[in-house]
């Protein structure tokens, strides 16, 4: 681990230097990406000195337990006990630290619901959905946008699609893409009984056109009328946008806006998506496969999540984790509290994963 450390620091000192030079400086882009790696190691760097300091401060002691006096000696094994556990807590530290990053997890992202199965319900848990993430997001300090919606006919929402912009926003919410059942008596229910429906959620980051390899000659655009607002303006404007990535074939089209020019942002974010995960499932199909995260691919498939009101209770089936405080999650948007469970999580899978390595 030492080796890897000292790596580190020189490679910090090295992006150090270079924040200093005229040609970078002037660079925004550059200065920006060398900065932001030089941040990022810098949280390395300083645990480094640290546990260099404790390193030291033990073979200090070590040698004072050759001394003659035995207070001394005595003194000098109380500071070994001492710096011991000094030396764990950090050395556990950097072990979380240098954890492999996702690299989307600071970007922003798309973000979607949309009403399973259970009909009316579905949409009305829905919206709940949509109501507890946006006292979240409010939380965070992040914006949302609403780029499409289609509202449900007693309430809720059958689909609602948002960007949300901020910072860390796709590292902090990315576990929740999946599906999300409810128990509950619904409002439509005229007999009192407990009912299941269930919502889907996906979370996409927002990539922009650098991190994905896609050449504009690539591909092919077209445009036709969209169905959706109805009228005379389905009738006369082909708002609808359709792309294809000629090589390999992959199409992404969108309807879901009013305009020609927000259906283009929005199918180009899913193509860019849709390629993003051919690049990265070409990728991992040619090095050794890896531990499935613990906290599952967010498929839509999975019942990632129950809400079950008659007990107040929320279970994460992935991690296994039930906390009885729905009515504090679901109306107050308390969501750090799963979260973080599932980060831990995660984190702990990629240790493991990285000891049998």
């Amino acid at each position: 681990m030492i080796d890897k450390l000292a790596a580190i620091q020189e490679r910090w000192q090295r992006l150090e230097e270079q924040l200093s030079d005229p040609e970078i400086i002037t660079d925004v882009k550059r200065f920006s990406s060398i900065h932001k790696e030089y941040k990022e190691l810098g949280q390395v760097v300083q645990k480094f000195i640290e546990y260099k300091t404790v390193l030291g401060n033990i073979e200090t002691a070590n040698e004072m337990l050759e001394e003659d006096d035995p207070e001394m000696r005595i003194m000098a094994q109380e500071e070994i006990q001492q710096y011991e556990l000094q030396k764990s807590a950090i050395e556990e530290e950097i072990r979380i630290i240098l954890i492999p990053k996702d690299p989307n997890d600071k970007k922003d992202v798309i973000f979607e619901i949309r009403s399973g199965t259970g009909g009316d319900e579905a949409s009305i848990f829905a919206g709940d959905l949509y109501k507890m993430y946006t006292k979240y997001f409010e939380q965070q300090g992040w914006t949302q946008e609403i780029l499409y919606i289609n509202e449900g006919s007693v309430g809720g929402y059958n689909k609602i699609v948002l960007e949300i912009t901020g910072e860390d926003v796709y590292g902090k919410i990315k576990y929740e893409s999946g599906a999300h059942r409810v128990q509950r008596v619904p409002k439509t229910e005229s007999q009192g009984r407990v009912h299941t429906s269930a919502a889907t959620v996906v979370v996409m980051p927002k990539l922009e056109m650098e991190d994905i390899n896609i050449r504009k000659e690539d591909l092919k655009v077209d445009t036709f009328r969209s169905s959706g607002a109805g009228g005379q303006h389905v009738n006369k404007t082909e708002s609808g946008v359709r792309f294809t990535h000629l090589p390999s074939g992959i199409v992404s089209e969108s309807t879901d806006g009013r305009s020609q020019i927000k259906n283009r942002e929005i199918a180009m974010q899913r193509l860019y998506s849709k390629i993003y995960e051919h690049q990265k499932e070409q990728h991992e199909s040619e090095v050794a496969s890896a531990r499935k995260s613990l906290v599952g691919s967010g498929d839509r498939s999975e019942k990632i999540r129950t809400y079950n009101y008659p007990q107040n209770r929320v279970t994460d089936h992935r991690i296994n984790l039930t906390i009885y405080n729905l009515d504090g999650i679901v109306n107050g948007g308390n969501l750090d509290e799963v979260i973080e469970a599932l980060q831990i999580a995660e984190n702990a899978e990629k240790m493991k994963a990285g000891e049998a390595a």
